[in-house]
C-alpha cells in the first residue's frame, strides 16, 4: 500500500525525448509521445525515479488536488485461491515482500487473481516496487510466474529477477554448506512451519 500525495510533471521545454525517465518508471506512467516526455497521474506512483534520472532537471514535482491510495484489498478475491497462489510461490500470505511500501503477499497476490499481469501492473495497484525496487521483484516475479503468467521482460524493462531462493538452491549447494541447515529450513517450508534465520549453528 502507498499513499501518493504528489506526482511527477514534465517541463517539454527542458525535455529532449531521451526515454531514460520512460526506462526506469515501475508503473508505466512516463512516455515519450513526439520526442517530448507526458506523465500518466493516474499511473504515477510519486517514486520520482524519472526525476532523479532525468539530467535536463525536466522533471518535478507537484501537489495532487487529492490525495491517492495505491492499495488492494486481500478479501476481495477467493481466500482458498490467494491461500493457493502463495503457496505456488512458497509465501506465507502475511510475508512482506517489499520492505520500502511493507506491502505483504497477500496484497500481491489478490491484485493478481484481479487481473494484474505485470510487474507495471502490480505497482499500479498496490505500491509494491515503487521505493527501492530490487528487494520485491524477484518475488513479485514468483507470484506471477505461479499464475501461469509470463515473465519475460519486455524491452528495455527494468526487471531484477534474482533466482536465489531456498527452494531453488541446487542440491549440491545444499549439501556443500551442512552448517546453514538448509535442508531442514527446506523442509519446515514445505510443512508450512516457521523457518529460522539462515547461518551457521550456534
Amino acid at each position: 500500500m502507498r499513499k501518493l500525495h504528489s506526482m511527477a510533471e514534465v517541463d517539454p521545454t527542458k525535455c529532449i525525448g531521451d526515454r531514460i525517465c520512460e526506462r526506469v518508471c515501475p508503473t508505466g506512467a512516463i512516455r515519450v509521445v513526439e520526442k517530448k516526455a507526458v506523465v500518466d497521474g493516474k499511473k504515477c506512483a510519486s517514486c520520482f525515479k524519472c526525476m532523479d534520472y532525468c539530467e535536463e532537471e525536466a522533471i518535478s514535482v507537484v501537489p495532487r488536488a487529492e490525495p491517492v491510495i495505491l492499495r488492494v484489498d486481500p478479501s476481495g478475491v477467493d481466500p482458498d485461491e490467494l491461500q493457493a497462489l502463495c503457496g505456488k510461490a512458497h509465501l506465507r500470505p502475511e510475508d512482506v515482500i517489499c520492505p520500502c511500501t511493507l506491502t505483504r503477499a497477500d496484497e500481491v497476490a489478490a491484485a493478481i487473481l484481479m487481473g494484474a499481469r505485470s510487474p507495471e501492473d502490480l505497482s499500479v495497484m498496490t505500491g509494491v516496487r515503487t521505493a527501492c525496487g530490487m528487494w520485491c521483484m524477484s518475488l513479485i516475479l514468483e507470484l506471477l510466474r505461479a499464475h501461469g503468467i509470463d515473465t519475460t521482460p519486455p524491452k528495455g524493462a527494468s526487471w531484477y529477477d534474482v533466482d536465489a531462493a531456498l527452494w531453488n538452491l541446487s542440491d549440491a549447494v545444499v549439501r556443500k554448506y551442512p552448517e546453514f541447515r538448509l535442508e531442514e529450513a527446506r523442509r519446515r517450508l514445505e510443512e508450512g512451519l516457521e523457518v529460522p534465520a539462515p547461518g551457521p549453528e550456534n
